[in-house]
């Protein structure tokens, strides 16, 4: 699997379940998510600006997706929205590695550039520093439908969270047939 084709086995709508261990405080604490994810074509206006922002040829990017989401924290009653604009810019020499530019981090509400590598198990690695912190988060389909993920949050000077996320498929996308077809001939 190729990172075009994780993202478009990506497409559609999830419900996530996160549990998150802060090991500073020694709890867990669970999280539910409605996700959306949409692709985007590499010429796609919003790839485009994207690849604008930090500097870099848009024809360089190899595809993009627009994620939103809306969940809650078992610890606040605070509701997490928002969503975020994602572009792939694969290494030249090597398709399967490159940049990931986010419109904006997961760990820091600020725009920020890591890095992505697919694995010849068809698994995605994206590892990203910001300016105090880095985490790195593993993902993987367990079949079209179920999507887990794995990540750890490091502040400088030790670990601060570990989860696991499992991601239930909600609803289709124009190109679930061709990702269900991908998906199960990596998981032969």
């Amino acid at each position: 699997m190729n990172i075009e084709e994780f993202f478009e086995l990506s497409a559609g709508k999830w419900f996530s379940h996160r549990t998150s261990h802060h090991l500073a405080f020694k709890q867990s604490e669970d999280g539910k998510s409605d996700i959306v994810i949409e692709t985007l074509a590499a010429d796609h206006p919003e790839v485009i600006k994207l690849c604008q922002q930090y500097e870099i040829d848009p024809i360089s990017a190899s595809c993009g997706a627009r994620v939103t989401w809306n969940g809650t924290m078992e610890w606040d009653e605070e509701k997490h929205t928002g969503s975020t604009v994602l572009v792939t810019v694969p290494v030249t020499d090597n398709q399967n590695e490159g940049k990931l530019l986010r419109e904006m981090g997961y760990a820091e509400k600020a725009p920020v550039a890591g890095s992505y590598k697919m694995g010849s198990d068809g698994a995605l690695t994206l590892i990203t520093e910001y300016e105090t912190m880095w985490s790195e988060e593993r993902l993987w389909f367990a079949s079209p439908n179920l999507r887990m993920r794995v990540s750890v949050l490091k502040r400088f000077g030790g670990f601060s969270m570990a989860s696991f996320t499992s991601e239930i498929r909600m609803g289709g996308s124009p190109a679930a047939a061709k990702a269900i077809d991908t998906a199960n001939s990596v998981s032969a």
